[in-house]
């Protein structure tokens, strides 16, 4: 067989001139391989970390793996209808979530497309879901409080705007009972509020949408939803989307209160992810960086500085222990990154004491900074008389014949262990709570019994309420105590016993 000489020329020729074109193709790759949420692709030679991609059948991905040979994509849908040999394209831009007050009032899922059958979310923006957390120079130290309503909280571990407290605990302890308290506590305080399921069952979250929508305090929250039903990476990115949407309401120098709940499913769905692309495992079979995700998303919670905007993200991050375990590896971790913990007790909540707030093992790092001159004054003491109290119920059990101090140590703190009890739904405001607990610490509940606690005090507020509105009114306005103010506190209360007998 003859070869024609100008044939290969011209075969060649057609070859480079198609060279310019072909080089055009780095923003098109193949599906080589798919399954189980992830799809391997050949091609796509300048896709970058975290970048959106686009599959056929309205399937998105976005971009984990930069290998040699190929680009490991994790699917943000089914990949039921992806084959392999399918065409995949960039999009060059990292997935991104819409932004803004159009998102008030709304549930969505982690691509913030609405999932509470409202009609579609009004937006104008949209911003990327990583992005560096702001550094030291534009943040403010934490000074002003965030009044969660629960007095075991906002007494002994204060919790102020721009920190990042962690509320950890077995399951069914009441964390996220907590987490909706607080929330419910910002109404008409101007805190906006985003609350992040991840791995919830649905029906859990929409009876936590119902509970606000019927206290009217869904005007200021945004729910982002990725069900336990749904794949790995919709889990994986919730929180980050979240914190993104928190993000544009803190540069507009608003201050805003995250919870994500929780971050134990978080991490779980990061090693189902991590183990899927084949990344090596380390303690407990998540991979190495897992400190580094959490941290990354909890370092954007901060408190501006004026010149900055001056806004705050106050992030309340929920980890589930097994068997009240505080030393594992996601606990721990996650306690390093925080600025300190609420604790929760299977023990307490069994026996009645809810929150089950453990004072020994919670802390603030931000501590009495993050509260008012009136609520530190009735509050300093408050753990040492707890921890007083805890050591001679141990001892106590050994012996019958008690001293008489002894006795008092007993009663007070029996008293003060009622007074912390608190029903569910029911946030106190910061007057109401400081009213308490100064009854408690001068001395004038030590007479009651344990069930005569509640009526009392119940009956004090309302005296108060009634008959003396001045001391609530200065309350608000100083949020501090003066000699004036203490003598008018007292006589208010000594009128009220006298009234009881």
């Amino acid at each position: 067989m003859k070869i024609d000489s100008s044939e290969i020329s011209a075969l060649i020729k057609a070859q480079i001139q198609g060279y310019e074109s072909r080089l055009e193709t780095d923003d098109v790759g193949t599906v080589i391989s798919v399954g189980d949420g992830i799809a391997l692709c050949y091609g796509l030679d300048k896709a970058m970390l975290g970048e959106l991609l686009v599959f056929p059948h309205g399937v998105s991905g976005m971009v984990m793996n930069l290998d040699n040979e190929d680009v490991g994509a994790v699917l943000l849908g089914s990949d039921n209808k992806i084959e392999e040999g399918d065409i995949v394209k960039r999009t060059h831009k990292v997935v991104e979530v819409p932004v803004g007050d159009g998102l008030l009032g709304r549930v969505v899922n982690a691509l913030g497309a609405p999932i509470d059958e409202k009609g579609p979310i009004e937006y104008n923006k949209t911003r990327p879901i990583e992005r560096i957390a702001p550094g030291v120079m534009t943040r403010k130290s934490v000074s002003v409080p965030l009044e969660t309503g629960i007095k075991a909280i906002d007494a002994m571990i204060p919790i102020g705007r721009g920190q990042r407290e962690l509320i950890i605990g077995d399951r069914q302890t009441g964390k996220t009972a907590i987490a909706l308290d607080a929330i419910i506590n910002q109404k008409d305080k101007g805190v906006k509020c985003v609350y992040v399921a991840i791995g919830q069952k649905n029906s859990s979250v929409a009876s936590f949408v119902e509970k606000l929508r019927e206290l009217g305090c869904m005007d200021y929250v945004t729910v982002v939803s990725s069900g336990a039903s749904e794949a790995a990476p919709n889990q994986y990115i919730a929180p980050f989307a979240g914190m993104a949407m928190a993000e544009e309401w803190l540069e507009n120098g608003q201050d805003v209160l995250i919870v994500f709940d929780d971050l134990s499913k978080h991490a779980v769905s990061y090693r189902t992810l991590s183990l899927l692309l084949k990344r090596a495992p380390g303690r407990e079979a998540y991979p190495g960086d897992i400190f580094y995700l959490h941290s990354r998303l909890l370092e954007r919670a901060c408190r501006l500085a004026p010149e900055f905007g001056g806004g705050s993200i106050t992030a309340l991050p929920i980890v589930e222990t097994q068997a009240g375990d505080i030393s594992a590896y996601i606990p721990t971790n996650v306690i390093s990154i925080t600025d300190g913990q609420i604790f929760l007790v299977t023990d307490y909540f069994a026996s009645g004491q809810r929150p089950a707030v453990d004072s020994g093992f919670s802390v603030s790092r931000v501590g009495s900074s993050a509260q008012t001159k009136a609520m530190k004054a009735v509050a300093a003491s408050l753990k040492i008389e707890l921890a007083s109290y805890r050591e001679m119920l141990s001892f106590s059990q050994f012996g019958s014949d008690l001293d008489e101090s002894t006795k008092k140590i007993l009663a007070h703190g029996a008293v003060l262990m009622e007074t912390l009890k608190q029903k569910q739904y029911n946030p106190y405001p910061m007057w109401k709570q400081v009213i308490e607990l100064f009854a408690v610490k001068n001395r004038y509940l030590d007479g009651c019994k344990v069930p005569e606690v509640r009526p009392y005090l119940d009956g004090l507020v309302a005296y108060i309420e009634n008959k003396h509105r001045d001391i609530i009114d200065t309350l608000n306005a100083k949020k501090a105590f003066d000699d004036e103010l203490t003598a008018s506190l007292k006589g208010a209360i000594e009128a009220y016993a006298a009234d009881r007998r």
